[in-house]
């Protein structure tokens, strides 16, 4: 019952927290979203995982309009890379989420340390279509305009794979997915027109839009069409 209460306050934080970053996205008030970490203590531990779960996205709105980070904030943002790196068993999609943030993190710091060594794509070759759209929604944080990475790459290289999961995914009802899906097409060369993205996501937010995890992947997709710029 304990950990079942952990887990269901780690989920509110995190809601709360893509949240602020949807708020900083469209322009309103919420200049700062990672949340003040100043004592230990189960509430500083919460935030703490809800800024890892959220990876590099909870610095987006800053990195898309060049802003500079509040020292505050990146000091918690900077403490949720070195609190959580991955185990040696982790998962490649944990492995590339952790150095999407060291990777943020160094850009938004030039003093803090170069991020590792890029982890491999094995897992990705020979991905069906399914499986591959499936990984990419996951590591949608990696999804940012002129960023050169290898899963960039083998996304540009399988657009119409990704248009085709993004299909799937709304045909499912999987928001979440077609909202990643959604965001990195937003990038990559030779989609088919036929996919329809624009119309395609603004059904994605009216139907999963009371998922901030899924208005905030939209969101970030919308204004990287509009030419934002890392």
């Amino acid at each position: 019952m304990e950990q079942s209460g952990t887990s269901t306050r780690l989920q509110a934080a995190v809601q709360d927290l893509a949240s602020g970053v949807v708020s900083a996205l469209r322009g309103g008030d919420h200049a700062h979203v990672v949340p003040p970490v100043g004592t230990d203590g189960e509430a500083g531990d919460l935030a703490l995982a809800a800024v890892r779960v959220l990876g590099a996205d909870a610095l987006l709105p800053g990195l898309l309009s060049r802003t500079p980070p509040d020292p505050a904030e990146l000091a918690v943002f900077r403490k949720a890379v070195e609190a959580y790196p991955p185990r040696a068993d982790a998962a490649p999609t944990v492995r590339w989420s952790h150095w999407a943030m060291a990777r943020t993190l160094r850009r938004a710091d030039p003093s803090s340390a170069e991020p590792p060594d890029e982890p491999d794509t094995a897992w990705l070759d020979g991905a069906t279509w399914q499986f591959f759209t499936h990984q990419l929604a996951v590591l949608a944080p990696l999804a940012l305009p002129g960023e050169d990475c290898a899963v960039s790459r083998l996304a540009a290289g399988r657009p119409v794979d990704v248009a085709r999961g993004f299909v799937r995914a709304v045909r499912r009802r999987d928001w979440r997915q077609a909202a990643g899906a959604g965001r990195w097409l937003t990038l990559l060369p030779g989609v088919p027109d036929t996919v329809g993205l624009e119309a395609g996501l603004d059904f994605v937010e009216l139907m999963g839009g009371q998922d901030p995890l899924v208005t905030l992947q939209v969101q970030a997709a919308r204004r990287m069409r509009t030419g934002a710029r890392v």
